[in-house]
């Protein structure tokens, strides 16, 4: 399913695309701007609904209490009455949504290294809790890896463990290291955000 913020309109006719000269209208109720401008007294942005969204998603508060509700329907999302509560979380969303699409600026100093000789093929797969390493081969691994960030889960999934099984045998590039170690980065600062 695909939810897109704007919806453009070329030569009367909504499409999902936008076109040199289209006007773009928010693919959000009408109704929940009136609401959160009266209730905030100002205009909010699609932007800032969206950010606000996805930090609501992503708080731990919100999982833990829904946690059933979330398995079997949409999630609903309560808005605060506070604008100032509002602003923060759609700040917090932001950082996260640049963090998850790994165009962040915090990435650009990784919290992991890649370590070791070798030839970068991922054989198997070992995680060490006491040293923090991620072992992809006998002499080659990625450290600086918390348990909290190797056990971070997505969709059921450990991030960190499947993104290197769906690489197994395989010879890891210098993108694909820089990638992972930015992957590592990111959930560490969502963790923290959360």
């Amino acid at each position: 399913m695909n939810f897109p913020l704007y919806i453009y309109r070329s030569k009367g006719e909504k499409s999902l695309f936008y076109i040199e000269g289209d006007e773009k209208e928010p693919n959000i109720n009408p109704e929940l701007f009136k609401s959160l401008s009266k209730t905030y007294k100002r205009e909010v942005s699609p932007e800032e609904i969206f950010y606000y969204i996805y930090a609501v998603l992503y708080s731990e508060t919100y999982r833990t209490k829904y946690a059933e509700f979330l398995k079997i329907d949409f999630p609903r999302v309560p808005f605060t009455k506070k604008y100032k509560l509002f602003k923060k979380m759609s700040q917090h969303g932001n950082k996260l949504v640049d963090l998850h699409l790994l165009e962040s600026q915090d990435l650009d100093v990784p919290i992991a290294r890649f370590q070791g000789k070798g030839d970068n093929l991922v054989k198997k797969l070992k995680y060490d809790d006491k040293a923090g390493h991620i072992h992809i081969n006998e002499e080659q691994y990625f450290e600086s890896i918390s348990q909290s960030v190797w056990n971070y889960q997505i969709g059921g999934y450990q991030v960190c463990e499947k993104w290197l099984k769906d690489r197994k045998e395989r010879i890891l590039s210098l993108d694909e290291i820089q990638t992972y170690c930015r992957i590592v980065t990111a959930i560490q600062k969502t963790i923290e955000i959360q």
